[in-house]
């Protein structure tokens, strides 16, 4: 969505126009936790990004200002969406046009580049792919990174359970249960860091 498409709205009388998925042009992104401090009245049209930048954003952040992101590389086990066909159908992206609630679809995502909306200092460091799977809710981030701090892997979750209980109390937490993706379905933080699954090589 661009401005002039959600400006539409504008004109018809709203008075905010907030999407709920990454904007085009120089439409101002916002993710909660991250840089939704530098929001203004002023903007009348923003974004909110994606469900999975809300995810990546807010972990990536607390990585970062810990660790030092270099680059990095994330996979996203996604649930299938209504932008895919439920029967083999035309598409202009030939594998979203498979039946999605037969396969597991490789397709792009932009969410990773689009953390470099709200963390501008990680601009050209992080790339991704999405699975499309079919599950009615809930997405898994698989995101690796190095960083320019030796650490391991219990540094890594203590970090997470610091920010976790201050400043990302209510956006971000750490699971310590074996739990799956069902048992998220009702969460209300915008990602969830499983502790078990936190991994570091040469740390």
């Amino acid at each position: 969505v661009d401005r002039e498409g959600a400006g539409k709205h504008i004109t018809a009388g709203a008075k905010k126009v907030l999407i709920t998925a990454p904007g085009k042009g120089d439409i101002p992104t916002y993710v909660v936790g991250v840089n939704a401090d530098g929001y203004t009245h002023a903007d009348t049209i923003i974004s909110n990004a994606s469900c999975t930048t809300n995810c990546l954003a807010p972990f990536v952040k607390v990585l970062d200002q810990k660790f030092g992101i270099i680059k990095g590389t994330m996979t996203t086990t996604h649930s299938y969406t209504g932008d895919q066909r439920l029967l083999d159908a035309s598409h202009r992206d030939l594998r979203r046009a498979r039946a999605a609630a037969l396969n597991i679809v490789p397709t792009s995502t932009g969410a990773a580049k689009a953390v470099a909306l709200v963390l501008p200092s990680l601009k050209g460091k992080l790339n991704g792919i999405a699975l499309r799977v079919p599950t009615p809710n809930v997405s898994v981030v698989d995101l690796v990174v190095q960083v320019s701090k030796k650490t391991f892997a219990e540094e890594v979750n203590a970090a997470f359970r610091e920010s976790a209980d201050n400043e990302l109390k209510g956006i971000l937490s750490v699971c310590d249960e074996p739990l799956v993706s069902v048992d998220f379905r009702c969460t209300d933080v915008s990602s969830t860091v499983d502790s078990s699954l936190t991994m570091v090589m040469g740390g």
